[in-house]
Parts: structure tokens; sequence; C-alpha cells
């Protein structure tokens, strides 16, 4: 049946069905590597410049390290820090235990707070030492810490000292909390030990996860290297790494601020999931966060930290909208009218291609009556047809592939939009308007979705076509339902894009099709005027 489409309509409805697909598949299946692979081929590498100094290699049993699977143990809180916007505990054992988020936008559905750390694994800043017995010493021997509980400040800063008294050896975490999220960290040892400093688990707290979520390592000259949950195998060895970071969706737990030296490894716990540890030393200095990936916070602990938003491919397009969306809503105030405005700056600076695919589309529509001519008259002989046709379009100034261009070019800037609405935290419980009171959640009323589609169905109705086949047109109109299926579940921030660009592309689609009907107008009544002319 596809042999029946022209080249445009098999390239437009391969576009939409990819849309479907891409949005579709990727929020219901995470994709899997074959399980073949080793972890080292398996990662996979959203930026890479050639000329990095970072290194993945895999190993078996070079580490001395037993056992990656970190089990839980049950602690007391020894010291609590508390700040506007999240309360932190540490345990016995000296690890952050626990951080949960004040802030009542990060709360779940069924409206607890947000708790970061994951119950289960390793914590952050947990010790683990290379001598076994050591190792089964210090889970044993609590710490002891100079305060039980601090408050912070809004732009507060406190420190607190922990202690824990081994066999011939002393550990002391110096620890320095900001209001932020952030702290400095400072270990030192009595005696020369090997040890290892863990990241802990990434926060895990969203009901449903429509992104990648696992570690991520960011090395050498901008190399990302992501370890997606359930893919993780064998153990991967770096150096040169600016931060290590466990994520979800919306937030993250970072280790930075190291020295280059460190050696920082990725193993596996019996899940597949990503183990972050890195190998510390005497007098052992670094910086942590363990927060949402808010674009402005972390920007203002260190700009390096920005690069833990994991775009994908498409960063280098969503990065500088995202930018670009955060500058708009300095001035406007409301993410919701944010991205309407961004969405008809997008609009502005794709005009010249739409029109022009527009236009093309509209050309083709008016020869297509010719064309078909040209095909029965030729259609024992394909190659001549093709010359035919091809011969009709340059003589009419229409493109084939004019309509499609555009359209191809657009596909890099929706997948972007698409990736910066769904992994801006900066959307949760930022309201629209009305119903829509968070733009990180799917619309509870299914009115955005419903309008998109409606608005699609109708774009398409008026959009020009030269169909032949009956069924070619049922697959068309079957789109924009496909489409609002899958947008059901979509965060009402994406929706509200897509339906917004459907309302322009109407307009856009309107004003071309009026153009060539005055163009038509005109060229009726000069044929009508010249037929005259001739009579008399």
């Amino acid at each position: 049946m596809l042999e029946k489409f022209t080249p445009n309509q098999r390239l437009i409805v391969a576009v939409a069905l990819s849309f479907a697909f891409f949005i579709g598949y990727t929020t219901l299946f995470p994709p899997k590597a074959p399980s073949g692979e080793s972890n080292a081929t398996k990662v996979n590498v959203v930026k890479e410049n050639t000329a990095s100094n970072a290194t993945v290699v895999k190993q078996s049993d070079s580490q001395p390290v037993s056992n990656t699977e970190i089990k839980t143990t049950s602690t007391d809180t020894l010291t609590t820090i508390s700040a506007k916007e999240f309360t932190l505990k540490i345990d016995t054992l000296g690890r952050i235990s626990s951080v949960i988020l004040s802030n009542e936008k990060h709360n779940g559905k069924d409206g607890k707070l947000s708790e970061l750390v994951a119950p289960e694994g390793a914590k952050p800043i947990q010790i683990r030492f290379a001598d076994q017995a050591l190792n089964e010493a210090a889970a044993k021997v609590p710490y002891t810490s100079d305060a039980s509980s601090i408050a912070l400040g809004e732009n507060g800063k406190s420190t607190v000292v922990l202690t824990q008294n081994l066999p011939e050896l002393t550990v002391t975490k110096t620890l320095t909390f900001y209001a932020d999220g952030h702290y400095d960290a400072k270990i030192s040892l009595s005696n020369e030990k090997r040890y290892f400093i863990y990241l802990g688990q990434h926060p895990k707290i969203i009901e449903q996860m429509m992104t990648v979520v696992g570690g991520m390592i960011y090395s050498g000259d901008n190399l990302t290297t992501i370890f997606k949950d359930g893919d993780v195998e064998g153990r991967s060895i770096f150096t040169d790494v600016h931060f290590m970071s466990g994520f979800d969706q919306y937030y993250a737990t970072i280790m930075y601020g190291f020295d280059p030296t460190t050696q920082v490894t990725v193993e596996h716990d019996s899940k597949g999931n990503a183990v972050t540890y890195m190998e510390g030393g005497n007098n052992f200095a670094f910086n942590g966060y363990i927060g949402p990936k808010e674009y402005k916070t972390l920007e203002s602990i260190n700009p390096i930290l920005t690069h833990s938003i994991e775009y994908g491919w498409f960063t280098f397009v969503a990065a500088p909208i995202f930018k670009i969306l955060m500058w708009i809503h300095s001035i406007v105030g409301n993410w919701g009218w944010s991205i309407i405005a961004l969405t008809i700056l997008i609009r502005i600076f794709l005009y010249p291609l739409t029109h022009k695919g527009m236009v093309s589309m509209q050309k083709i529509k008016e020869i297509a009556p010719r064309i078909k001519e040209v095909q029965e008259k030729y259609k024992g002989d394909p190659a001549r047809m093709n010359a035919a046709v091809m011969e009709m379009y340059k003589k009419h100034g229409a493109n084939p592939l004019g309509g499609c261009l555009p359209l191809i070019l657009q596909i890099p800037v929706f997948f972007a939009i698409y990736r910066v609405l769904l992994n801006a935290v900066e959307l949760q419980g930022a309201p629209w308007m009305m119903w829509v009171t968070d733009l990180s959640r799917m619309d509870p009323y299914y009115i955005l979705p419903i309008l998109m589609g409606a608005t699609m169905y109708y774009q398409q109705k008026i959009t020009p076509s030269n169909f032949t086949d009956p069924l070619q047109e049922k697959i068309f109109k079957f789109l924009p339902l496909i489409f609002t299926f899958f947008f059901f579940t979509f965060p009402a921030g994406l929706v509200l894009y897509w339906f917004v660009n459907n309302i322009f592309s109407i307009a856009q689609q309107y004003l071309v099709n009026k153009q060539f009907e005055a163009a038509r107008a005109l060229r009726h009544e000069a044929h009508l005027a010249e037929k005259h002319h001739e009579k008399d």
C-alpha cells in the first residue's frame, strides 16, 4: 500500500509515526542494550570530545572491594541539620541517611514529603575499607558528633565534626553544610589506610519515570557517561572526573570538587544498577550536593553542576532552549505563559522554513491532476514516468520534498523541547491557569491533550493533500488520535507547548491557503478576461 503514497506523504507518515513511537516507547519501555555487551561499550555517551582524558576500562578483580552489595544497616540519627528547603540527617555510621525536602511542590501524589536518600544500598559519604577486618569493625563502631542538631539560616552554613575511633585508627569527617543543599567534606585518617567513599543510590521518589535514571560520570573534556538502571555490568574506572551523580527525573545526589587524579569506579548491584564510589586518602577533600536539579541553584553552587541536567542526544539544542525559557520566565513570571512565549519565538524562527514547506505543498496540490495524468500515461515505463513527473515539478516550481524538509528540521527542536519540559524540575508545582495547577504532571481532566488532538486533526484537515486511496486518508486521520493517546500521560507543560504550536501552524496554514485562493481567483479572472477579449 505504501508504494501508492507520494514521497512527501510517505515521509510525513514516517515522521508522525516516529514521533508516536519515540514518545510512547521511551515512556513505557526504557531501552536496554543486549545482555552480552560489557558495561564499557553499553554506556550512553551523551556528549563526547575526542580530546577527553577520561578512561573507561572493564576489570573484574583489580579492586580490593570484595562486595558491591552494601547491606542496609539500621542505625540511629546522630545529627540533624535543618534548613528552609530541607532536613538532613546523619546516622551513627557517619552517613547521610536522610534528606527530606520541605517545599510542598516536591511532594508525591500521596502528599508525602520527598525523601531523597534511598532506603536500600550505600548511603552518601559512606566509607568502606579495603581491609576486610577493619571494614567489619567500622560497621559496628558508632561515630560521635560535636553537635546533635543544627539550624541553618536562609544563607547560612554550619560545620559538624564526626569522629569514629576504630582499633589503631581514628576517622574524622568534617562536614560544612549550606542552606542551598550543598556541603564541603574533609576526611582525615590517623593512619594510612586504603578506603573508598560511596556516592549513594540515586533518589527514587518519582511515581512514573519518563526519562532514563541511573548514574552519571562527567569527566575529561565534556564527556558524559550514563549508566542506566538495570543495564550496568562489569566495572568501569574513570579519572579526571569533574563530578559523579546518581539521578532520576528531577533530583540528584552529586559529589564533585575532588582531585582530578582521584579514581572513580562504577560497578553494579544485584539489580544491575550503578554503585559508584571513589578512592580517598588522608586529608581527602571534596564537595557534595543532594537535591533538585534546579538550574539556577546548581549554577550558583558551581557551574559545572549544570551538566548533571541530562537532555540526551539533543543537549546541543535543548540546553540553549532551556536558557531562553528561563530568561522568558524572569520577565513573565509564570512557567505556563513562558512556554507559550517560547513557542511563539520558535515559530517565528522557523517561519521561513514552514512557510516554504506549506507553499510547496500547495503547488503540489495544484498540479496533482496533471501528475496523475502523466503517471497514467507512462505507467508501463517507470523510468520515463519518473522523468516526466520531475520535469512537471521543475516546470511549476514545486519541490516534492519541500513540505518534508521543514518538518525534518523541526524534529531536533521538538525532541529538545520534549526533553527540556520533561526534565525541568522548575515546572514542579508551577501553575499555569485555571485547572492546570502543576505543569510537571499530567492534565487531571485531559483537557489539554484533547485540545491538542483536536487542533492536530483540524490542522491536518486544512493542509493540502492529494490522496488517491481512501485507506491512505484513514491512516492520516488516525494520527491525531494516536498522538492524543500518548499525550494523555505527559506533563501538562509539554502538552501545552504542542497545543500552542498547533494553533500557530493552523494560523500559518490558513494564511497560505488564503494566498493561494486569491492567486487562483486572479488567474481565473485573467482567464475569463482573455476569453472575453478573444470574443470581441
